[in-house]
């Protein structure tokens, strides 16, 4: 099962955008174990189809979300990064860029992809491009889970699915299964999250956050 992708022209047209301290990265991630690449990347079965999850600014974020805002400027009391990686029947799908920030979105091309840099706020819990990789910026220091992340998100994440993909739900949590509800993953510092549907393959794939996360 794939996720809707957003049409590139209708992201760029967005205007009246917020500026945000966050730099793109000027390299695409590539297959390795080195600092900002992906190894899931390497070898065919690991390989991301392109495909985006689902669109982000699917939730109202005027609202605070499980007590979580989306702030005027991004939060740096408390701030950390997680890697998510999501394989629905093997494939690797990509999560999209600008969840938990608010639009309109401003969208700039890189030669990694698209990256979102500013938006009308920034939830404590969002991400910024298509790596995987989530900011927790925060102004208080507290324990988010995985569960947070979707509910700003706006998708269902339980047992039995992740987003509209349905299936047994696999999760491990740095190479180690976790046992409880993929809701109850906690985003601890550099924690390597990977959630399969449908499939126990691939086998937890390593990942190394770029240097500065």
């Amino acid at each position: 099962m794939r996720w809707t992708v957003w049409s590139a022209a209708v992201l760029l047209a967005a205007t009246g955008l917020a500026a945000c301290s966050s730099s793109p990265p000027t390299t695409p991630p590539t297959g390795g174990s080195g600092s900002g690449s992906n190894p899931a990347a390497s070898s065919t079965s690991t390989t991301a189809t392109g495909s985006i999850l689902a669109p982000a600014g699917v939730t109202d974020l005027t609202s605070p979300v499980d007590g979580i805002s989306c702030s005027s400027t991004e939060q740096l009391v408390f701030h950390i990064h997680v890697h998510l990686a999501v394989y629905v029947t093997g494939a690797l799908e990509l999560l999209p860029p600008g969840v938990g920030i608010g639009p309109p979105l401003q969208f700039q091309q890189t030669s990694a992809g698209s990256f979102v840099g500013g938006g009308s706020c920034f939830s404590w819990l969002h991400t910024h491009d298509s790596s995987g990789i989530i900011h927790i910026e925060s102004p208080i220091q507290r324990v988010y889970t995985l569960g947070n992340f979707f509910d700003i998100w706006g998708q269902p994440l339980s047992a039995t699915q992740v987003g509209p993909a349905m299936g047994a739900v696999t999760a491990t949590v740095n190479g180690t299964p976790f046992t409880g509800s993929p809701r109850d993953i906690p985003l601890n510092a550099h924690n390597v999250i990977q959630l399969d549907v449908g499939s126990t393959t691939p086998a937890p794939q390593p990942y190394s956050f770029p240097a500065g996360l």
